[in-house]
């Protein structure tokens, strides 16, 4: 990945890693109409971002440790803010 081409990646990838969010969440604000733009993609064809589907919940995009490494390598996040994240997430999951 070139560091100075592609900030909006870092962007992404720590606003997944903030609170792994649902799909369609994830599609609403990040898509484009912008062949030039392709964030989503570029993140999850980099393995930076996954899906994951959550029974009774549905379709989940959450950071990978390719991720979190980027992340950490930038000075973007700690390690501990991703998975306490994960943590509120799975919470959410739990109460629905």
């Amino acid at each position: 990945m070139s560091e100075a081409a592609d900030p909006l990646v870092l962007d992404f990838v720590e606003w997944i890693a903030r609170q792994p969010r649902a799909y369609s969440e994830v599609i609403g604000t990040w898509k484009t109409s912008c062949p030039r733009l392709t964030i989503w993609e570029d993140a999850a064809d980099r393995g930076l971002v996954a899906r994951e589907t959550v029974a009774g919940f549905g379709l989940v995009i959450c950071v990978t440790e390719a991720g979190e490494k980027l992340l950490r390598a930038h000075g973007r996040v700690s390690r501990g803010m991703i998975r306490k994240s994960v943590q509120r997430f799975s919470g959410k999951i739990m109460r629905k």
